[in-house]
């Protein structure tokens, strides 16, 4: 197995391997051209996108800064993702996100550890473990997403929370470390912010969306 096997396998492997180093600043050339975009200059954001990431599906938005180890080559985008200015993607395995998935300001995405002992850490040795999101997820501000883990569909996380294990669907999470504090429920479909109340139905919301 060779040292860019190691880097995707889970295993303990040399991320400052020249070749590896090479590669890796050619898709940083990509992220750099995309943070210099204007505002005005979406579709050229769009097109640097689609080159960047490893997928990329339909509608996507992401606002710079976006910072990324390898500038979205490992990670797939499902439909209508949005993310808020500041998302950090230490991308150097896999990363998976869902449709319609939200991401509030600064929110960190790393599949990256490296060895607690200390000789070995030393030589800046690493490993990576894939991170998979579902759909319909919103992640709040602030989140840190650790290595190797599941957030399961419709679940929102806490703004400042520290995802280190699973987090099953339909449910909301907080805290650090992230536990889950209650079920997605009929009390969600009548309030939308502590007491107050959802005044419009989903289509009215749609036409709303549509004028």
């Amino acid at each position: 197995m060779d040292n860019l096997e190691r880097m995707h396998s889970g295993r303990i492997y040399d991320p400052n391997e020249p070749e590896l180093a090479a590669e890796q600043t050619a898709a940083l050339e990509l992220l750099y051209d995309f943070n210099a975009t204007r505002p005005s200059e979406s579709a050229r954001r769009t097109e640097l996108l689609g080159r960047m990431f490893g997928s990329l599906g339909a509608d996507c938005y992401i606002e710079p800064p976006l910072h990324a180890n390898w500038a979205g080559r490992h990670v797939h985008l499902g439909d209508r993702v949005y993310a808020n200015f500041g998302l950090t993607l230490v991308d150097d395995t896999t990363i998976r996100i869902g449709d319609r998935v939200m991401f509030g300001p600064n929110v960190t995405i790393t599949t990256a550890g490296h060895p607690v002992d200390p000789e070995l850490r030393s030589e800046a040795a690493q490993f990576n473990l894939p991170v998979t999101i579902g759909s319909n997820v919103w992640i709040g501000a602030g989140a840190l997403i650790m290595p190797g883990v599941s957030i399961g569909d419709d679940s929102v996380i806490g703004a400042g929370s520290v995802v280190t294990r699973d987090i099953p669907a339909g449910v909301v999470a907080l805290g650090a470390p992230c536990r889950v504090v209650r079920e997605i429920g009929e009390h969600d479909r009548e309030f939308y912010w502590r007491d107050r109340r959802i005044d419009l139905t989903l289509e009215e919301y749609r036409a709303l969306r549509a004028d």
